[in-house]
């Protein structure tokens, strides 16, 4: 055998050996999620199998620094590692405008809400509002949704049929843009007030809850329409959104009860929108309203709105700019021939959707701490497992095994519940009312301080911390919101030591 022979042995030797490690993980996944049942447990005495591993075979050990949400899917192969870190690349990419020398990063905007991904989900994280009004802080982790009622026949058809999911605000469009590239004006600024909205709890204790109070300063483009709906949203987290898509549509569906049969007082609807690749209504996963139906969707529509650059899946090299905007729509683009006619070729969109279907979710912590234990009953008997839905299994996937038939913890059932006047930002997305928000997942909660340095919950952020988020809680969650309130300290304490171990 020749030098040069042995040298390929000895470096094929190590990914034959990955390689088989990987199968063995995935088999053991896979004969994992066959053995334990998705049903909710009745024993609180100890830790359930599988419980520490809240994202199956995928989940990472890594969890105590600020990295803790950025960590690959631990059965990835080392080739799929390196598109991981590709695919990374692209997402901390910082556009810039065109023309540009950099051909492959020029297109930003015109209006923007951010320059990278990254930037509005920071470590991969959850975003929070801003900590003071402009010009002191800007929204850079949350943006402001817009949209009117239909105003013709023509509109609701279209809403009634599902080729849109809103009607966009005439002059400014689908949402609010506070950035803008040289020589063009940025649509707006979140303005924020709050009002203060005291519970008192059944031991004496007073919490005071923030309402917050939105409009939007100075309105640039002329006053906006007078029945403009406004929702504003933080930046969720990313792990586990591969897992996510991988839950079989019927199995999600299997949960749902919109006229509430069985008389318990939840009613998960389903969310049914427009997929641009499939050209049909599909299951809504994704977005605080689950307004969108793949990831892929949602990475392009958040290229498009959010960093104004082009996709095929959304062409318009303009972004979120309205016919009103002129200037913005007459400014240069960054399309290329080079790129699929677009900003963002097929080939960047593939690897950004690899890097967010592999982020990993962290390895629980003190899943059999007697305390987390106390919590989880208290989680279990008080009904939140009605919507944050402990466990499910993902469907079988030959194309995606490092993601298939896997037992994961998700705590979400992926559907919309009325959540009460309270969080009420009465703007309808597709089937979703003005009351109706998206279960979202639990996991990883408890490590939001870790990775983002903040505790602030919900769609919009005005929970500074848990117990809050937990009392905003109304319409079919009010009864769990109820027996929260009625606990004793210690029993609180419980249900919050639980709530951050996830």
């Amino acid at each position: 055998m020749s030098d040069r022979d042995s040298a390929a042995s000895r470096r094929a030797a190590p990914t034959r050996l990955g390689a088989a490690l990987l199968c063995l993980g995935l088999l053991a996944g896979a004969a994992q999620a066959a053995e334990l049942s998705p049903a909710p447990t009745r024993d609180f005495s100890a830790a359930e199998p599988g419980e520490a591993l809240p994202g199956g075979a995928a989940t990472s050990r890594k969890t105590e620094n600020r990295n803790a949400f950025s960590h690959p899917s631990a059965n990835l192969s080392f080739a799929q590692e390196l598109d991981f870190k590709v695919g990374n690349g692209i997402f901390k990419k910082l556009w810039v405008s065109a023309p540009a020398s950099t051909t492959a990063s020029d297109g930003l905007g015109p209006l923007y809400n951010a320059r990278s991904c990254q930037r509005c989900h920071l470590k991969d994280g959850r975003g929070h509002p801003p900590a003071a009004n402009p010009p002191e802080d800007n929204a850079i982790s949350m943006l402001m949704r817009l949209s009117i009622p239909p105003q013709t026949d023509e509109q609701r058809a279209a809403l009634e049929s599902g080729l849109m999911s809103v009607i966009p605000e005439p002059t400014y469009g689908g949402q609010l843009q506070d950035f803008a590239i040289q020589g063009q004006a940025a649509e707006g600024w979140i303005v924020i007030e709050h009002e203060a909205v005291p519970v008192t709890l059944a031991d004496g204790e007073v919490v005071e809850l923030q309402k917050p109070l939105y409009r939007i300063e100075p309105q640039r483009f002329g006053p906006m329409h007078p029945e403009t709906m406004l929702s504003p949203r933080v930046a969720p987290p990313m792990i586990g959104l591969g897992l996510l898509e991988m839950i079989a549509e019927e199995d999600i569906l299997a949960a749902a009860d919109p006229e509430d049969r069985d008389g318990d007082g939840i009613s998960g609807k389903a969310n049914r929108v427009w997929s641009e690749e499939t050209g049909k209504l599909m299951l809504g996963r994704f977005g605080w309203k689950a307004g969108q139906p793949s990831l892929k969707q949602q990475i392009a529509g958040a290229f498009s709105g959010d960093i104004g650059i082009s996709t095929t899946l959304f062409p318009a090299h303009h972004g979120d700019c309205t016919p009103a905007q002129e200037d913005c729509r007459a400014a240069p683009s960054g399309n290329s021939a080079q790129h699929d006619g677009v900003e963002a070729s097929d080939q960047m969109l593939d690897l950004v959707l690899f890097y967010s279907r592999h982020l990993a979710v962290p390895a629980r912590r003190d899943a059999d701490d007697p305390q987390v234990l106390a919590g989880k009953a208290l989680f279990y008997e008080t009904g939140c497992i009605a919507c944050h839905r402990p466990k499910l299994v993902t469907a079988e996937s030959a194309e995606q095994p490092e993601l298939s038939k896997q037992l994961i913890w998700p705590y979400t059932d992926l559907l919309l519940h009325d959540m009460g006047e309270g969080l009420a930002d009465n703007r309808p997305e597709a089937r979703a009312n003005g009351r109706e928000w998206r279960t979202p997942p639990l996991w990883g909660i408890g490590l939001t301080e870790t990775v983002n340095g903040h505790t602030r919950f919900l769609h919009d952020g005005r929970a500074r911390n848990l117990l809050e988020a937990v009392l905003w809680h109304g319409g079919e969650a009010q009864a769990a919101r109820d027996q929260v309130v009625a606990m004793s300290a210690e029993e609180r304490a419980a249900l919050l030591r639980f709530l951050e171990s996830l």
